[in-house]
């Protein structure tokens, strides 16, 4: 029997294991460094396999690494599991940790033949925070040959345009008045905001393609008969490489500083977890991938047609500068809805959503034995030891 054939045989049996982990995990919707069930749910399944599981790794209470054999090829698996405010797993989240855990279980049926060494890593705050970053600074990527993982989709696609990105907050402080009585004893906060939000409107026509700026009012005020004293916006600032996202960072901060300047207020801006970068996508490792997803009866018409890819971030860009990495998109039924509506969430617990558990894990578990299987991409990975 084949080592792909022993793959997949071992995924088949833990299909019920896989989408009733799946289930789980878009049941109890965590916010980033805070996936307490969602985490102890997906290391249970690597534990239940077999692996050995090592909790609360980088003094991360929600980060686990799970391996299996200690061969000289390494490859990772990425599994992310938090949520979105309010709209839970609006992303697919859910569906990236059971297919993870099952391309790791494919993988680990076959470790000792094809001399590999298989980790799962459980990488937690995808969606703002940047786990995989301090997984990276802990150095839990630094024997990795290679890491890999999907991310549902309403299309098929080989990979995104990952932007660079920053998430940020603006606190304005300024000084509490009565607003009809005396409004000119007091410093606006809110109006800095308004002030700072029309400038970042008027410097998004002279943006270039690729940069991006968008945020949300936190905190507003308390009451619209007192001028605002305190006032928080959570912002996020996105370009197509590291370089670039930090000349228009200089270029926003201005506007914020503007807001400031015009009315008084105080200005502090607070980095809110990592700087994700741009992703390079390792290219034969992707053509593995292509070969095993069109074994199943994926197809990718829209990369052929040269349609232009999706522009996302993620924190799984920072791993692929340092580790040869891919992260394709895998399709499943959405009805139009896009990533992070509430109905891609419902999309995301359908018996198409179920399926795509299983496909990604057989795409990536296959993707893995055909890069161990190919000796000149295997030497060019371990070469990076």
């Amino acid at each position: 029997m084949s080592a792909s054939q022993k793959a997949t045989n071992a995924i088949n049996e833990a299909r019920s294991t896989l989408v009733e982990l799946s289930h789980f995990v878009h049941a109890h919707p965590e916010l980033g460094y805070e996936e307490f069930q969602s985490a102890e749910a997906v290391a249970q399944a690597c534990e239940n396999a077999g692996f050995v599981v090592e909790r609360a790794i980088a003094s991360l209470p929600t980060a686990f690494r799970a391996s299996s054999g200690n061969g000289d090829l390494h490859i990772v698996f990425c599994a992310e599991y938090d949520a979105l405010p309010d709209v839970g797993h609006a992303c697919g989240h859910n569906i990236i940790a059971a297919s993870s855990v099952g391309a790791a279980i494919g993988l680990a049926a076959v470790a000792k033949e094809l001399n590999l060494t298989v980790t799962l890593l459980g990488t937690p705050s995808e969606e703002g925070g940047g786990g995989k970053i301090d997984l990276i600074k802990a150095g839990y990527f630094d024997d990795a040959h290679a890491a890999m993982m999907i991310h549902p989709w309403p299309s098929e696609r080989l990979e995104a345009t990952c932007l660079a990105v920053d998430h940020f907050d603006v606190t304005f402080e300024g000084k509490d008045a009565h607003a009809s009585a005396a409004p000119w004893e007091g410093v606006n906060a809110l109006d800095a905001l308004t002030v700072s939000q029309v400038a970042l409107g008027l410097l998004r026509q002279q943006l270039p393609p690729g940069d991006q700026i968008h945020g949300i009012v936190v905190e507003g005020g308390s009451a619209a008969n007192i001028i605002p004293s305190h006032v928080v916006g959570r912002f996020m600032a996105r370009s197509v490489t590291s370089d670039r996202l930090a000349k228009l960072r200089e270029r926003v901060n201005a506007c914020f500083e503007a807001g400031a300047l015009a009315t008084g207020a105080q200005l502090s801006i607070e980095e809110l977890g990592s700087a994700f970068s741009h992703m390079e996508s390792d290219t034969a490792l992707l053509a593995h991938y292509r070969s095993a997803a069109e074994s199943l009866g994926r197809t990718f018409e829209l990369d052929d047609a040269g349609a232009a890819r999706p522009t996302i971030s993620t924190d799984m860009a920072n791993v692929s500068l340092v580790v040869p990495s891919i992260h394709p998109l895998l399709a499943i039924p959405t009805n139009g809805a896009v990533n992070h509506q509430p109905e891609f969430t419902a999309a995301c617990l359908t018996a198409a959503a179920d399926q795509a558990v299983i496909d990604g894990a057989l795409a990536l578990a296959l993707t893995a034995i055909g890069v161990a299987q190919d000796k000149p991409l295997r030497q060019r990975l371990e070469s990076r030891s």
